[in-house]
């Protein structure tokens, strides 16, 4: 497009007598700004007839609309299929920076005073392979923290706090990747049944950070320091160094389906923003009752204009895309890698050095995308999750019963390696983010414990929730005194967690598994606010043993670049910034094709050399072994290596620097893993962390 955009600026912006609001609507014959009274927000002061341009964009101003006012639009409209206006109806402006809960189902747009003062302050601009993401929830991260004041826990200011932060930076995360804050509402359904959607996946302004999150002296002051308590999080954190990512939920709206409440879109042109089949009935990808249709204009303008204010205006330093298949969906549904709103996140010159991350999948058609995104983006990696649980777990209960399933050891490889059998080779292992665990699902410690999911305290009968958990309770359902039974869980966690954070690509760790919280087998607590999702900060021995395993694994994956590659290797060509891998069998030899396809080989190693551009030569070696008995590993020889030396066994979080030479002989209790650094030859000191 050349010139000046026809459809900038909107939303309110001042005026030298006010403000101008600004909304678009192709379909609607009329639109009125509703102006209310300081002390009631049910009683309209004053009415603006919007003008129309010819570009759709309705324009009008008044000296009353400044910082602190409630507004909203009343949208008229031609009847017909696709069409919901209702004139009667006050509607939320979609690009308004506040909003203010009237009463339950009721809301108000509020004129912001944006100013903040940053004070210098900048991006830590992380670079990707040194990312380490961690995902939490607002207010379930602080909430039960007996170390912040009573009005400071659950909220944007006591995820900011210095203890909270102080917490993050030791264990070791780069970025906090946060549940949604988009302004948010519960669905109805969940309102009849007494319950909330605690999780927020269910928008109501994509440009207006959700005001319960905010302490109760912002929310009685306003929208404007509920955005200045947001913004001042995210300057603390980036002091400390650590980015902030948004978990963004652009494939759907909390309009729900038809019938749904008319808060905002629907309301000033259905037609241009929900995809829809004859007649108006909505065509649902997301499972949510709607869908946007990024096969048009509008919806992909006020993704890109939304992702451009957070990441510019409120300094967001990544986004993960909530069902990120429905935004590249084309006019007849299918996916397109370079639709035009997944190209345009990309290629927009103002969100460069933004880092951009998918769930590759909804519920339509052809809706699993793991690996077919663009460059330029990264993609959570179910296939890493699925491979790392198998070997680890299913696979453990499977030789239990006397079976042998075949593949495993491959897959985990090629998990460890960076995911290449799902990734284009050009992409490289960075495309890849990898997790074990995640808001949905068992947490870590639930993965161990047990077999099936119970969710009877969600309301729908068990239904809800996944049943392909891919999980071992290692013989009792739920919490066990049998010692045996607990030690091996807790060996179970420890290597899940180092299969996570020592493979290529970017691990994401989700709010405490660092310490092994509970759920108590419910793996959808999507409904719950209440102690069964709010983080504990009261743990028992074993728990702080565990945070500082993870803490550990951290330390040696920031110290170690080879277990960080940019790129994946070519062989016998040199690549710089990856990591050249060999494999070999437990006797020290390389890995056969007949080793690769006996379902028995349960244990190997992996030499991970680096290729760097920028820090300085590294030689790692991981000992797997995925078998509950002992593997005697002679270790391999490799070019410029004399001795490998310890740095972490899941067997004994207490061994390390031990020296093993070459050829030398490696006891690993199973199921368990070793990770060696060569000494001599081609390694070096250790790279200082960051």
């Amino acid at each position: 497009m050349t010139g000046e955009d026809p459809l900038r600026d909107l939303g309110v912006h001042a005026t030298g007598g006010g403000g101008e609001l600004r909304i678009w609507s192709g379909t609607a014959d009329a639109i009125e700004l509703c102006l209310f009274d300081d002390a009631d927000p049910h009683w309209i002061t004053a009415t603006v007839p919007l003008v129309r341009d010819g570009n759709g964009v309705w324009s009008g101003s008044s000296p009353l609309l400044t910082p602190g006012r409630a507004y909203g639009v009343r949208v008229s409209g031609p009847p017909g299929p696709g069409n919901t206006f209702n004139p009667s109806t006050v509607l939320l402006d979609p690009y308004a920076r506040g909003v203010s809960r009237i009463t339950p189902g009721t809301w108000r747009s509020v004129v912001t005073d944006e100013a903040f003062d940053w004070a210098g302050t900048t991006k830590p601009n992380v670079p990707l392979d040194h990312t380490v993401i961690y995902e939490a929830h607002v207010k379930g991260l602080t909430k039960l923290s007996p170390q912040l004041a009573r009005e400071l826990r659950g909220t944007y200011a006591g995820l900011a706090n210095n203890r909270t932060v102080g917490y993050l930076r030791d264990l070791g995360i780069t970025a906090v990747e946060l549940l949604p804050v988009h302004a948010f509402a519960s669905e109805r359904r969940l309102i009849g049944q007494g319950r909330t959607n605690h999780w927020g996946y269910n928008s109501l302004s994509y440009f207006a950070p959700h005001p319960a999150y905010a302490s109760v002296a912002a929310q009685k002051a306003g929208p404007a320091a509920v955005l200045r308590e947001f913004k001042g999080m995210v300057r603390l954190l980036h002091e400390a160094g650590i980015e902030v990512f948004l978990d963004v939920v652009y494939n759907h709206t909390a309009e729900e389906g038809i019938g749904g409440p008319r808060t905002s879109f629907r309301g000033i042109d259905n037609s241009s923003y929900y995809r829809q089949a004859t007649a108006g009935v909505y065509v649902d990808t997301t499972g949510c009752g709607n869908s946007l249709d990024f096969s048009q204009d509008a919806p992909v303008r006020m993704v890109l204009d939304s992702v451009r204010y957070w990441a510019n205006e409120v300094q967001i330093d990544g986004f993960r895309f909530d069902l990120a298949v429905t935004l590249g969906r084309d006019a007849m549904g299918g996916f397109d890698a370079e639709h035009p709103l997944l190209a345009g996140l990309r290629d927009d010159p103002a969100l460069q050095g933004v880092k951009l991350i998918a769930e590759p999948w909804d519920v339509g058609h052809e809706g699993w995308q793991t690996g077919n995104f663009p460059d330029g983006w990264s993609e959570w990696n179910d296939r890493f999750r699925d491979s790392v649980r198998d070997f680890w777990l299913t696979d453990l209960a499977a030789a239990r019963r006397g079976e042998h399933r075949a593949g495993g050891t491959g897959k985990l490889a090629t998990a460890l390696a960076g995911s290449a059998d799902t990734f284009a080779k050009d992409r490289g292992p960075l495309a890849s983010v990898n997790f074990v665990t995640a808001h949905d699902g068992f947490t870590l410690a639930d993965l161990v414990a047990y077999d099936s999911k119970h969710n009877l305290g969600n309301g729908e009968q068990n239904r809800d929730g996944t049943d392909n958990n891919r999980s071992f309770n290692f013989g009792a359902e739920g919490a066990t005194r049998d010692w045996r039974m607990v030690a091996a869980r807790r060996r179970a966690m420890r290597n899940l967690m180092g299969t996570l954070l020592l493979s290529a690509g970017i691990p994401m760790i989700t709010a405490g598994d660092e310490f092994g919280r509970t759920q108590h087998g419910n793996n959808n607590a999507y409904c719950h606010d209440s102690e069964l999702t709010w983080l504990s900060w009261q743990h028992a021995g074993w728990q702080r043993e565990l945070h500082a395993v993870v803490a550990k694994l951290l330390r040696l994956r920031r110290e170690n670049p080879a277990l960080r590659p940019v790129r994946y290797s070519v062989p016998n060509t040199h690549t710089p910034s990856a990591s050249e891998m060999s494999w070999y069998a437990a006797d020290g030899q390389p890995m056969t094709s007949h080793d690769w396809a006996d379902p028995g080989t349960r244990c190997l190693q992996y030499v991970a050399s680096s290729t760097p551009e920028v820090e300085a030569p590294n030689r790692v070696l991981l000992v797997v072994n995925g078998a509950e008995h002992d593997c005697t590993v002679t270790l391999p020889p490799h070019e410029g290596v004399a001795d490998w030396e310890l740095l972490w066994t899941s067997a004994d979080d207490a061994a390390e620097g031990e020296m093993l030479p070459v050829g030398g002989e490696y006891p690993l209790p199973g199921p368990a893993l070793a990770l060696f650094r060569a000494v001599d030859g081609v390694a070096v000191d250790r790279v200082p962390a960051l």
